[in-house]
């Protein structure tokens, strides 16, 4: 369902939706305002998982990624957040972000992170799935997206919505994505049940309750 649910100060859950684990889980764009928790999602991050997402083992994230990240104006740099809404004090969880590029405005480069715990309930698709949903409406029409080529499940989740490789630079492969394409990927797919409920708040965005 998509509603106002007040997940805290700086948290106004805009959809929520069940993933598949069961697990009430509440998405909402990112703001400037995240900073802090932006941070702490970082950390909170495996080493390993750390160095798959930003290509580096650091044990202290840089000011410049926090800065970078939280730089959201919701046009020019898109993102969204998974808050658990079955956790204690509703943690954020997860994050995506889409930055345009500014030589060609319909074209943004693409990156998500999923807190380790949270992996495998379908977190990823839902939280890609408002994104990208998010991004269309907005004007973007494709994503370029860099992998480690050793994160398989990346490369494979990546696949399964319709990127297609563009080139390789060492350990790093580089995938271009058609949002609408990706789109259909996801309506299509019958798990987690929570796609439903995002694509839902999207094809009626009085709904959304954002601006």
């Amino acid at each position: 369902m998509s509603e106002q649910i007040d997940t805290g100060p700086e948290r106004p859950c805009v959809i929520l939706t069940e993933l598949r684990s069961g697990m009430q889980a509440c998405l909402r764009p990112l703001h400037p305002s995240d900073q802090d928790e932006i941070e702490r999602g970082i950390m909170e991050l495996s080493d390993r998982s750390r160095y798959l997402r930003f290509f580096s083992s650091f044990k202290t994230v840089p000011p410049s990624v926090v800065e970078k990240l939280s730089a959201v104006d919701g046009d020019n740099h898109i993102a969204w957040g998974v808050v658990d809404m079955d956790g204690d004090h509703h943690p954020g969880i997860a994050a995506a972000h889409a930055i345009r590029n500014p030589d060609d405005p319909t074209s943004g480069e693409f990156a998500i992170a999923v807190l380790d715990d949270y992996h495998g309930k379908g977190v990823s698709r839902v939280l890609i799935a408002a994104l990208f949903s998010d991004c269309v409406a907005k004007g973007l029409r494709t994503m370029d997206i860099a992998i480690m080529r050793e994160n398989r499940k990346a490369v494979r989740l990546v696949a399964a919505l319709g990127a297609k490789i563009t080139h390789s630079e060492g350990p790093v492969a580089y995938y271009r994505l058609d949002l609408t394409s990706a789109l259909n990927a996801l309506r299509a797919m019958e798990k987690p049940i929570g796609l439903s409920e995002v694509f839902a708040a999207f094809d009626s965005p009085a709904t959304l309750g954002h601006p």
